[in-house]
């Protein structure tokens, strides 16, 4: 899974990602998908382990990652690491609605990963925002979805047992993946080192490891090769108090609605 899709300037598939994303909340507009699709002609290929955004850094540069992972993170002066949050394929990053706003934490890719600049992104919402009223809601939401997967990671790591945080944890990765097609049926991509995940759980990699052990043998869920399968995605919302976050009462309805009549 360490092998990155081509980035074709002419065949924009990795910017359907966040077309997909972002379509998630709100109806957009033919002008607002053309403008999504063409923040993917002039990707950036970086290394894992490449700085994004250093600590205090000012946000006027807002990128969007295409392809690989990357994480928002802090050390402490000792070499401990707290991972945030994850950012996955088709995220936009570094756009920011609070103004002369500057980055709290360092973000850097986890794998290789490809970017490119989302400045049309962040002119259009930040600046225009009547000519594009839906992707300025979109990205409202989406910013509102950040929140609730932050406050999500602070009950996990504040108030879960290991084994309920691994579960939270990669549910929630397998939901995030699943919005654009890259997970599906309890499978994901999961190209993080023991290391990564025990960072953003707050766990040390023994205890990781033990816990990664206890599940697979529970028949809920094995991470092997880069990916990570569940076997009892009931039971794993069950047991890891798993919630998608709801942002948009009526557009939840309406999908709601319109997966019933699909049915029908």
């Amino acid at each position: 899974m360490s092998r990155l899709p081509a980035i074709d300037p002419e065949l924009p598939d990795q910017a359907e990602l966040i077309v997909r994303r972002l379509s998630q909340y709100t109806e957009l507009s033919p002008e607002e998908v053309s403008l999504l699709r063409g923040l993917s002609e002039s990707p950036e290929r970086l290394p894992a382990g490449a700085e994004l955004i250093s600590e205090g850094q000012r946000l006027d540069r807002p990128r969007l990652l295409l392809a690989g992972w990357a994480c928002r993170q802090h050390y402490l002066s000792d070499g401990r690491r707290q991972i945030f949050d994850f950012i996955l394929p088709g995220d936009a990053f570094g756009l920011c609605f609070r103004p002369q706003a500057v980055a709290l934490c360092n973000t850097i890719t986890l794998t290789r990963a490809v970017v490119s600049d989302a400045a049309g992104l962040a002119d259009a919402v930040l600046n225009h925002g009547g000519a594009y009223s839906g992707l300025t809601a979109a990205c409202l939401l989406s910013a509102s979805a950040d929140e609730a997967y932050m406050l999500n990671q602070m009950v996990r790591i504040g108030r879960q047992t290991a084994y309920e945080r691994v579960a939270n944890l990669v549910l929630e990765l397998h939901h995030r993946l699943g919005v654009v097609g890259l997970a599906r049926d309890g499978v994901l991509p999961m190209p993080l080192t023991q290391e990564m995940i025990a960072d953003a759980l707050g766990l040390s990699i023994v205890h990781l490891n033990r816990t990664l052990q206890q599940l697979r043998r529970d028949g809920l869920l094995e991470v092997r090769g880069g990916i990570a399968r569940l076997f009892d995605m009931q039971k794993l919302k069950s047991l890891a108090d798993f919630h998608e976050p709801k942002l948009a009462v009526r557009r939840m309805e309406e999908r709601a609605l319109s997966s019933h009549a699909a049915a029908h």
